[in-house]
């Protein structure tokens, strides 16, 4: 890589064999538009290693049932697994297994857990679930940084239920106001819901210190672990949340399944948001009794292949080592950072000095819309994601409409890094409009 200055670029940490890890990646192994794939999209999707791969299929083709209903051996063996599954991604996040309900993603645990406050609100479940019943006056905040799915549940159950929304704002340089914070949870707050990791900034925000404000109010908290869990240690009970989500499909597992993480008292008190088979004890042609936590939030068919295939993917990102993954993502950031922040017209989003961060930024390329460059970045073989990645309010803060973000996982290389630096510096000449 060509660079104007003399300072020499961070290396990835050595503990990590990335050459054997890029070998359990079939896909990586592809070209584009007639060059090595380069895929920096983790953060969208990541891929999948053969392992992931395998456990799926070895389900399908030797255990495929329906699972909690059949008295045949291929039901129970395949409960065994779906069971076993769960523990093991239970326990990823430091939980039991009784604290880990299936959802189909992040999406689906964020809209279950709102709609679930809405169904309190009405007298469901009272009265236990009281605590979650929302009244006109009461607030809900977020923050400026989140993903849409983390905010229109939000503003639905505030429309449903006459709570106020409010949000914590973010500095320029995308970190949040924590003095804000602290005078906007209050003793009229009920939620506080907040991403772990922008996944547009890359910043690890200070969660534990929202999680205190929170917790001197008696307010729920609502975490969004989507841009964590694949990159960092995480022990949600340690942390004190009561509830958080993640997607499976950005942890190196399939697409379909996510986890919603509940504290014990939390999951039981909350009441369902799905009806149906397989969450229930008993049911009259007039009443019904619940099954406890976690199955009362399961209703109908379950991801069973799925979370067979995540559970592979939860021991596969053990096994590498979560602080090894972090310290060799960081790097590919600190890397990343140190080209892009040299090329003329290249503007980082959220470049907050000093603060702790995942593999990933977001630029605007000035004079260049994100979707246009982003196809300049393709016909090379370098796969990024250009739009507003499901934060538009804080692309507006910025006052952009869209930006291209790249994003490194286990499996990305500096010699990729270096490779997207060059080409993002070809890319305002390309189109005229280097100054």
């Amino acid at each position: 890589m060509t660079s104007t200055t003399d300072t020499a670029l961070p290396t990835p940490a050595p503990t990590l064999d990335v050459a054997r890890i890029r070998a359990d990646f079939p896909i990586l192994g592809e070209q584009v538009n007639g060059r090595p794939l380069i895929y920096l999209d983790s953060a969208a999707t990541s891929q999948k290693p053969q392992q992931v791969l395998q456990a799926e299929y070895d389900f399908l083709t030797h255990a495929n049932a329906a699972v909690h209903r059949g008295a045949h051996t291929l039901a129970a063996d395949a409960t065994d697994l779906f069971e076993d599954a769960r523990t093991t991604v239970a326990g990823f996040v430091g939980a039991p297994a009784e604290q880990l309900v299936w959802v189909s993603g992040a999406t689906m645990g964020l809209n279950l857990l709102a709609y679930a406050f809405g169904n309190a609100t009405a007298g469901r479940g009272a009265p236990a679930s009281a605590r979650f019943a929302l009244k006109p006056g009461d607030e809900i905040v977020t923050t400026a940084i989140e993903h849409h799915a983390n905010l229109i549940p939000w503003q639905e159950l505030a429309a449903r239920t006459g709570a106020v929304l409010r949000h914590i704002p973010a500095h320029a340089d995308g970190t949040l106001d924590l003095d804000a914070a602290a005078s906007t949870i209050g003793p009229r707050t009920r939620v506080v819901a907040f991403t772990h990791v922008s996944n547009v900034l890359g910043i690890i925000n200070p969660v534990d210190q929202l999680i205190a404000l929170a917790r001197e109010v008696g307010a729920v908290t609502v975490m969004d672990a989507c841009q964590s869990a694949p990159h960092l240690p995480l022990d949600l009970p340690a942390l004190g949340v009561d509830f958080a989500v993640f997607s499976g499909h950005k942890m190196l597992g399939p697409y379909g399944v996510g986890g919603l993480y509940g504290r014990a008292e939390m999951l039981d008190a909350l009441p369902p948001f799905l009806t149906g088979g397989s969450m229930i004890t008993t049911v009259t042609l007039d009443t019904d009794e619940y099954l406890p936590a976690p199955q009362r939030f399961e209703a109908g068919t379950q991801p069973v292949g799925p979370a067979i295939g995540l559970a592979a993917a939860v021991r596969y990102l053990e096994d590498v080592g979560l602080d090894a993954i972090h310290a060799h993502e960081k790097a590919l950031a600190a890397r990343m950072r140190e080209g892009l922040a040299d090329i003329p017209g290249i503007r980082l989003l959220g470049d907050a000095e000093g603060s702790e961060r995942v593999g990933l930024w977001a630029f605007d390329v000035e004079g260049v819309h994100a979707h246009d460059a982003g196809q300049f970045l393709d016909d090379r073989g370098i796969a990024v994601r250009v739009g507003h990645h499901c934060a538009a309010p804080l692309h507006r803060q910025y006052g952009v409409t869209a930006s291209v973000r790249a994003s490194a996982a286990l499996y990305n290389t500096a010699d990729e890094i270096d490779a997207l630096v060059d080409a993002v510096r070809g890319i305002r000449a390309y189109f005229g409009v280097e100054s």
